[in-house]
């Protein structure tokens, strides 16, 4: 189980691989830049030099970059502009540091198809803008909440069949956006069954990474709020099914759940990290 988390780049990029370290991570996601925010400084030599010697001396692999929560490639004409800018910039940030996965949420738009046309033109100028071409582009999947585009895999893959490089583009599959979506996970035959609906639509051949949260809302709820692991709707049972999934030993499973301190002082990571790797233990 290659396990790790997102987790804070505050004082430098490579505090997020020092922090993987410390919680015994094998992979690490980070965003490469303020995410909320359109202007970014510029990504010093310096900081891209320690950021790769952390990474060799901690021995992380692979790193998940995110993209800004900004974007919207499925947006209005100056927002889809700005989008596509941040994720070119996102890229390029991630060939520099040698990071392979940067992923995003497509976007949102009251049209599906003219949103999904959008999104994959989008990607096509971007990766065309790219001059590295280490880095692969995840589009994770959503919990369907307002306009957004990508909570049924059949859009995903739509997307992903109009890509001019479609080997540079893989998914991302949250546990709490497709459970929130309505994709039951809970008991093996519906991992099963999930699953193999994904592997229909998209090909299993192209998940890359996972994002492991359990979920606040109910099933087909279409709300995106994380839980901490055993503590949502999915529970633990639900979870097991990732971490005990072969085909999945070598994806990163990243966890997303909210951060924080338990009433007794434990860091909420390492606990939902625990409860991961005991559900893992269980399965030899």
């Amino acid at each position: 189980m290659l396990l790790g988390a997102h987790l804070s780049i505050a004082g430098g990029l490579h505090r997020a691989l020092l922090a993987a370290g410390d919680y015994g991570f094998q992979t690490v996601a980070v965003f490469v830049r303020n995410q909320v925010q359109w202007k970014c400084h510029p990504l010093e030599d310096k900081a891209v030099r320690l950021f790769r010697r952390t990474r060799r001396s901690v021995g992380i692999s692979p790193v998940v970059a995110h993209a800004s929560y900004l974007v919207n490639l499925a947006g209005g004409q100056e927002v889809r502009q700005r989008s596509i800018a941040a994720m070119v910039e996102d890229l390029g940030r991630c060939g520099r540091l040698g990071i392979e996965y940067l992923t995003f949420h497509g976007g949102a738009s009251a049209d599906v198809k003219a949103g999904i046309a959008l999104i994959a033109d989008a990607l096509n100028r971007i990766v065309a803008a790219c001059p590295h071409r280490r880095p692969r582009i995840l589009l994770e999947t959503t919990a369907g909440q307002g306009n957004s585009i990508g909570w049924r895999f059949q859009q995903l893959a739509e997307i992903l069949s109009r890509l001019d490089r479609p080997r540079r583009f893989g998914v991302c599959l949250d546990t709490c956006h497709v459970f929130a979506a309505g994709y039951d996970i809970r008991t093996p035959r519906a991992y099963r069954r999930t699953m193999a609906q994904f592997d229909r639509a998209i090909g299993l051949g192209r998940l890359w990474a996972v994002h492991v949260n359990d979920s606040k809302r109910p099933l087909g709820s279409r709300v995106d709020r994380h839980e901490h692991i055993g503590l949502g709707r999915i529970g633990l049972d639900g979870l097991a099914n990732f971490v005990r999934d072969s085909r999945l030993a070598e994806i990163p499973l990243i966890l997303e759940t909210p951060k924080g301190y338990t009433d007794d002082g434990r860091d909420w990571d390492a606990v939902n990290a625990q409860a991961l790797r005991d559900l893992a233990a269980r399965s030899r």
